[in-house]
């Protein structure tokens, strides 16, 4: 392992590249990089404290890169106990990223195998090397949204391995396929959309002017894609999160072709920074099944009916055809779409589970659905469900939530 230190304001920070096997079935075949980031405040560098490791939401996210001791907000709350190791995930950030270029370079069906080997299982094995690399006996695990996918993950596969468990967003479904996920996404996403257009009415009619008038006319986004109604559509990924209602108002509200306007369009599409969160996306749902374009084929009638419905966290086909960045995965998305993937969790482990574990459930939360997790909750032995409609998806960025379940596994 290949380790640099340095001391940012009231940190030290130390970043680990670790060589990890590309597949963990085959120690002997290729490897890949994997980074992560260990953080700890300065005037404890010295002390012995517990590991915590971060398992960042996604798939294909890279971890937060922190600044200072309380960026993001709730590394203050972790700092004061642990220390703490951020993991990129494989194939996104410092972890050998996987690209349009190294996309371009491969078969489909090489591309797709190795994309294959990017799910939440291969993440826990990564972070397996980690910690016998860095010596630890036992350490903590904190997962948002998919990080809380790989947690369950991780429960299911070390059990041993882990001190106790904080789950925030993310408690996937068990026995749930892939298709009931879909509906509850999109009946999640329409309530959000309406409640947008209650608060903000004018949104509405901003929205189907703008849907009609790009049908007819080629606008293009700064980086040569064209804005279509169904890309346009897509900014409901906005309203799951805490602010996202207020944010897309002060998109739409921006002149339409605006250069504003369309810069604004564009980052609020982390599809093309992020391939693999698009291509690998309704893998993370497909436990023990294929994912055949869940959302696509469950796609309601009523947004064929009415052109202001907006959609969610829903990836399509067409995306591999309009957005240029996606283009290289087309025919290795499709190959993966059709794949029969093997099961993440072991809902046997998880019923004796011992390891102590809190989770925070989202009433309202758009992307991972409640009446599942719920579920899931109830299926894993010793966990502690924190059910709140204090906060949305992002919930852990407020940096009080980690404190509160740090409190319910303690107490």
């Amino acid at each position: 392992m290949q380790s640099t230190t340095y001391r940012p304001p009231g940190l030290r920070v130390t970043e680990h590249v670790l060589q990890v096997p590309l597949d963990h079935a085959r120690p002997e075949g290729v490897h890949i990089e994997v980074f992560a980031r260990a953080v700890v405040l300065a005037e404890k560098a010295e002390a012995s404290q517990p590991w915590l490791l971060f398992l960042q939401g996604g798939p294909g996210f890279e971890s937060p890169r922190p600044v200072s001791p309380d960026s993001p907000p709730w590394l203050s709350r972790a700092l004061a106990d642990y220390r703490v190791l951020l993991l990129d995930q494989r194939g996104m950030g410092r972890s050998t990223p996987v690209g349009p270029a190294e996309a371009a370079a491969l078969t489909p069906q090489a591309l797709a195998e190795r994309l294959a080997l990017h799910r939440a299982d291969a993440i826990v094995r990564d972070a397996e090397c980690f910690r016998q690399a860095l010596g630890v006996e036992r350490w903590s695990v904190l997962g948002q949204s998919f990080g809380g996918f790989c947690t369950v993950s991780y429960l299911s596969t070390f059990p041993g391995s882990l001190r106790e468990a904080f789950i925030t967003g993310g408690l996937p479904p068990l026995a749930a396929g892939i298709d009931e996920v879909y509906r509850e996404t999109y009946r999640a996403t329409q309530e959000k959309t309406l409640r947008h257009y209650e608060r903000y009415p004018e949104d509405r009619e901003r929205v189907r002017s703008l849907v009609a008038r790009l049908v007819d006319e080629d606008i293009r986004l700064p980086g040569g894609d064209r804005l279509t109604p169904q890309r346009l559509r897509q900014l409901g990924l906005m309203l799951g999160m805490g602010s996202g209602s207020e944010k897309l108002h002060h998109l739409l509200e921006l002149a339409p072709t605006s250069p504003a306007f369309l810069h604004d369009v564009e980052r609020a599409s982390p599809f093309a920074r992020n391939p693999l969160y698009a291509v690998i996306h309704e893998a993370c749902y497909a436990n023990g099944q294929a994912s055949a374009w869940s959302a696509q084929r469950l796609l309601p009638p009523a947004w064929a009916d009415d052109p202001t419905l907006l959609t969610g966290e829903h990836v399509y086909p067409w995306m591999f055809e309009e957005f240029a960045g996606l283009a290289p995965f087309r025919e290795a998305a499709r190959l993966l779409a059709e794949r029969p993937w093997g099961p993440l969790y072991d809902p046997a482990v998880l019923a004796v589970n011992e390891v102590p574990c809190a989770a925070a459930v989202y009433v309202d939360d758009m992307y991972v659905p409640r009446v599942f997790s719920e579920q899931t909750a109830r299926a894993i032995r010793g966990l502690r469900p924190w059910i709140t409609n204090e906060f949305e998806h992002d919930g852990l960025h407020s940096g009080r939530v980690l404190g509160r379940l740090i409190e319910m596994v303690r107490s």
